[in-house]
């Protein structure tokens, strides 16, 4: 009787001890980040933060924040740090911006969503570049000034949408072509990679439209229209370069 009360009085001491660890590891998981400021972020960060004080953001936050979010400097798109100050190898404790970290892609463009909501970016949500799970980071680059302005991920709007458009990078070479890579025009300047209520990202409601931005004597009204164009100029002419005369998709 003696032995098996023994037994009991381990077996509770054991569950006890148990009970304790894992309301002690429940706790810890529950843990809320809280801030630590720059500086603790760049004892470690040295080599990004060298390239990070060159850009915009950088200016904006430690010259003139608008608001107490951007004078939280790092900590204003990753997060409150000290978790992951402790614990630097679980991802899961800051928020990052590129494939590898893990980060959704959601939390990630809610990030920078936070100051850059409406303007062009209004129509982001449900565009095609946001179904296809791009993220900001994936044209932009907060970190480094690679580009003269927009924090583009390549030195020009041109090259880094030919990153991923390699079909078009291909026709902007050909020997009749809209003037990309001569420095006349940009991607921007007939698309909106923000969003637009068109699937081609157009900045017009239609493809005429776009067109006539610059070929404004094409709009007519005409005497002798022709058909086809006015419905749609993508029957005669391929936008973006073609091996024929004046784009024609055929000779």
């Amino acid at each position: 009787m003696v032995d098996k009360t023994k037994r009991f009085l381990k077996q509770l001491a054991a569950l006890g001890a148990s009970c304790i660890l894992a309301a002690s590891a429940g706790l810890a998981s529950a843990q809320t980040a809280t801030l630590v400021g720059e500086k603790v972020c760049i004892g470690c960060h040295g080599q990004e933060n060298a390239h990070f004080s060159e850009t915009l953001h950088a200016r904006a936050f430690r010259l003139n924040p608008r608001n107490a979010l951007e004078r939280e400097g790092c900590e204003a798109c990753h997060g409150p740090g000290s978790l992951h100050a402790k614990s630097p190898k679980d991802k899961s404790l800051l928020i990052g911006f590129t494939k590898g970290w893990g980060t959704p892609v959601e939390t990630q463009t809610g990030q920078c969503l936070t100051c850059h909501q409406g303007g062009n970016r209004l129509q982001w949500p449900g565009s095609v570049h946001a179904g296809n799970q791009l993220s900001c980071s994936d044209c932009h680059n907060p970190m480094e000034k690679v580009s003269s302005n927009s924090l583009l991920a390549r030195q020009s709007i041109n090259d880094t949408c030919e990153t991923c458009h390699a079909q078009q990078r291909g026709e902007f070479n050909k020997r009749s072509h809209m003037p990309l890579h001569e420095g006349k025009m940009s991607c921007v300047d007939c698309h909106n990679p923000h969003g637009s209520v068109t699937r081609p990202l157009l900045k017009a409601e239609t493809v005429n439209q776009v067109c006539y931005a610059c070929h404004a004597e094409k709009r007519g009204p005409l005497i002798w229209e022709h058909a086809p164009v006015r419905e749609n100029c993508l029957n005669c002419h391929n936008p973006h370069g073609s091996n024929h005369d004046k784009l024609l998709v055929v000779s």
